[in-house]
């Protein structure tokens, strides 16, 4: 019965795509489309890490954005990860292992729900829509971060381009066969992060079809945010 159940468990949490995937990918743990990584890069970059520092991977899925995390951050400093499915999370915890990190954990945990140890200087969420849109694990997530913190958010939308409108229906397809608590996609699914992130800004790639937003911590809001609601 508890097999039955385990079972029942770790397909609601890992996506019918990614069910074939992960067990495609398992025997490579350093695989990573070489498209993503520039927008890893500078998703990272933005982050404004510097050595020692703490940085929070919420949404890491297989540990794609680890490597340049752990360069940013030095042998001083600390990334974890969070990742709701657990097949997934195998997967991040052997490109750990290969890589003999020693200073990068991945906790198997909802973001609405987890609890942190101690407090970070960044967040990122990259390719975590159910994160970075979900105004409850954001009210979970950000108190955990320092005042000052960097927020980096990288994922799919809506276009609004002529040329990226085509792409809309195929967007909204792929969003039905995501996590069950992944809100729908939209123009604008970094909404949630606005009245809680100082000066947001944010750029398009891939003919309007995929953002990248960032910003700085605004503590006192957020709390206030997480207090009302």
């Amino acid at each position: 019965m508890r097999e039955e159940l385990d079972k029942l468990e770790t397909n609601e949490l890992t996506p019918p795509y990614a069910r074939y995937l992960v067990h495609l990918l398992r025997p490579f743990p350093n695989f990573d489309p070489s498209f993503i990584k520039p927008l890893r890069q500078k998703a990272v970059q933005l982050l404004q890490l510097q050595s020692g520092d703490r940085v929070l991977d919420a949404g890491c899925g297989p540990g794609g954005s680890f490597p340049y995390l752990v360069d940013a951050v030095g042998p001083a400093g600390e990334v974890v990860g969070i990742e709701i499915s657990p097949e997934i999370a195998i997967n991040a915890r052997r490109r750990i292992d290969k890589n003999r990190w020693k200073n990068v954990q991945v906790i198997f945990a909802d973001a609405r729900t987890v609890e942190l140890r101690g407090r970070f200087d960044a967040l990122l969420m990259f390719a975590a829509a159910d994160i970075y849109a979900s105004s409850q694990a954001l009210a979970n997530l950000l108190p955990y971060l320092k005042d000052d913190a960097r927020v980096v958010a990288f994922g799919a939308k809506l276009s609004r381009r002529r040329s990226g409108k085509v792409l809309n229906p195929i967007l909204r397809l792929l969003w039905k066969l995501s996590f069950s608590s992944t809100p729908a996609v939209n123009y604008e699914p970094w909404a949630p992060l606005k009245d809680r992130i100082h000066e947001l800004q944010a750029q398009e790639y891939f003919f309007g079809c995929m953002f990248l937003v960032w910003g700085k911590m605004n503590l006192a809001e957020t709390l206030g945010f997480a207090a009302s609601g």
